[in-house]
């Protein structure tokens, strides 16, 4: 059975990749045999990773400058993999926002802006939705089907424990998990849904990954407190979801489709 998660050769598409998760999953899938394109707004910090990844194989990566809440740039940059490649296999819709302005992202919802909000959305749904257009219409052109893995949050499932918050800092600021990152991603769960319906007898795959908290730069409060009401009793770490976005991207979870792969250590089981 191992072969079904070898990737050896498919093209994967990875928005968000200069992220926590994007990283990771980036080097897991080159690991498996996978062409791996980078796709993120931030070009320095995709030329640093495309660095430590052309250690693996130089061949089988590019980066991508994308700004995916821009169908002109999604256009261009899920053209510019196809020249380079020929076809798109996978696409690990990956890409999210914590906005430009860190106090507007994190304010209090009776005094959030509306143009925070509109950016946030920009980038969590409306930017998954020009992924996922531009990269299905590729699939349905080369009619041979493929996979979409889109990141969603324990937080589209269910409301933010409020209790852990108090005295939690993340890279030394107040947090708090704001609506309209639930809101996004609820909507991301959804969409997954649809579009697994819509493209299902052409073979494309549509499911979502939901994780839950992953330690990154939280302060040792918060880490206890979110720790405290995981049945696991543990944050996750990057590579407890490595295994989740390998089986959905690969032939192993050919039968799966609108399924939400939860990888919270039990957090949503109470």
């Amino acid at each position: 059975m191992s072969v079904n998660f070898r990737l050896n050769d498919k093209v994967v598409v990875v928005t968000g990749a200069g992220g926590v998760i994007g990283c990771r999953a980036s080097e897991v899938l080159l690991e498996a045999g996978a062409k791996v394109a980078l796709l993120d707004i931030d070009i320095q910090n995709l030329e640093t990773l495309g660095k430590k990844l052309s250690k693996i194989k130089p061949s089988n990566l590019m980066i991508v400058e994308c700004d995916v809440s821009s169908a002109d740039s999604v256009k261009k940059s899920v053209d510019t993999v196809v020249q380079k490649w020929d076809s798109v296999d996978v696409l690990f819709n990956n890409a999210a926002s914590k906005s430009d302005n860190i106090e507007s992202f994190f304010a209090p919802f009776e005094d959030y802006s509306i143009e925070c909000w509109r950016s946030i959305m920009s980038v969590n749904i409306d930017g998954m939705m020009l992924m996922a257009q531009a990269v299905g219409k590729q699939m349905l052109k080369q009619g041979r089907g493929g996979s979409m893995i889109q990141t969603a949050s324990i937080y589209g499932l269910v409301a933010p424990d409020q209790r852990i918050y108090e005295g939690s800092r993340y890279l030394e600021t107040s947090i708090n998990t704001p609506a309209v990152y639930s809101v996004s991603k609820g909507a991301v769960v959804a969409l997954t849904k649809y579009l697994a319906a819509y493209w299902g007898t052409k073979g494309i795959r549509v499911n979502t990954l939901t994780p839950g908290g992953v330690e990154s730069g939280q302060n040792d409060v918060f880490k206890r407190k979110y720790s405290e009401r995981v049945p696991l009793g543990r944050m996750a770490r990057v590579d407890d979801l490595m295994g989740a976005i390998l089986y959905l991207a690969s032939d192993a979870s050919s039968y799966v489709t609108g399924q939400n792969l939860v990888v919270d250590g039990g957090w949503t089981t109470w």
